[in-house]
């Protein structure tokens, strides 16, 4: 009977041994569990202007332009976005006066290269876009060049002559950034790489400036764009975004 009391103790001790190891791994695996964060992520339409355009047409009279320009959030890094405009503007040099006016749209998307913390949503950006711009060019005046030494007397015409009907197609890649100054406001800038694909010319000289792609008449089919501006957040739902936060050793 000792011999029976003795082994039902020692299995008892291991039972007890035992649970108690577990219970202690337990609570040590829980206590190096890391945090995890949950919080509502916002996806909306944001809509603005670039103010850099209304800027210079205040303050150049050979130049009126105006662009809104939206996103819309389609993943966590993803955005579709696109710009509207509308552009006039005056070249005039010693031999040559041209104004071209004229509307375009862009359309592309943008992909967020910045790792935001809980509800910011600020973006360093790189993105793509197709552009497309229908306008017209009006020659002002121009003046003929005489290679005749001997009666070297330049003639200029005053007659102005307008080519409606003109179209241009491009594309371009934007780099660019926007930080939340306020509660879904925010401001921002990009840079604009832009490659002329194919566009209309008018009768008996080139296009001098193509709306939205810029001037054409010193950088062959390359163009070079900036933006700035002031854009509104339209919050239309939520998701959640979990954030996982290692804890700290005691």
């Amino acid at each position: 009977m000792r011999t029976q009391h003795r082994l039902l103790f020692i299995i008892n001790l291991v039972i007890v041994m035992l649970f108690s190891l577990a219970s202690h791994a337990q609570i040590g695996d829980t206590e190096k569990q890391p945090d995890t964060l949950v919080y509502k992520q916002k996806y909306g339409l944001r809509l603005g202007g670039d103010i850099g355009k209304i800027a210079r047409s205040l303050i150049d009279e050979d130049y009126t332009g105006f662009e809104i320009n939206g996103d819309y959030r389609l993943t966590k890094d993803l955005y579709l976005a696109g710009e509207l405009g509308i552009e006039e503007r005056r070249i005039a040099t010693d031999f040559l006066d041209v104004t071209a006016n004229g509307s375009y749209f862009k359309a592309g998307i943008d992909y967020n290269t910045y790792t935001n913390w809980l509800d910011m949503q600020n973006m360093i950006y790189t993105g793509f876009r197709v552009g497309v711009s229908t306008f017209s060019q009006t020659q002002n005046q121009f003046t003929i060049y005489n290679t005749n030494q001997y009666w070297n007397n330049p003639v200029t015409v005053t007659q102005a002559e307008e080519f409606n009907g003109l179209s241009a197609i491009w594309a371009e890649l934007i780099i660019g950034l926007k930080a939340e100054l306020f509660t879904n406001l925010y401001a921002g800038l990009n840079i604009q790489i832009k490659a002329m694909v194919s566009q209309d010319q008018p009768v008996d000289f080139e296009n001098l400036y193509v709306p939205g792609f810029n001037r054409t008449y010193d950088s062959g089919r390359f163009g070079l764009g900036f933006g700035y501006t002031i854009s509104y957040l339209v919050p239309i739902y939520k998701k959640d975004k979990k954030v996982v936060v290692e804890k700290e050793e005691q």
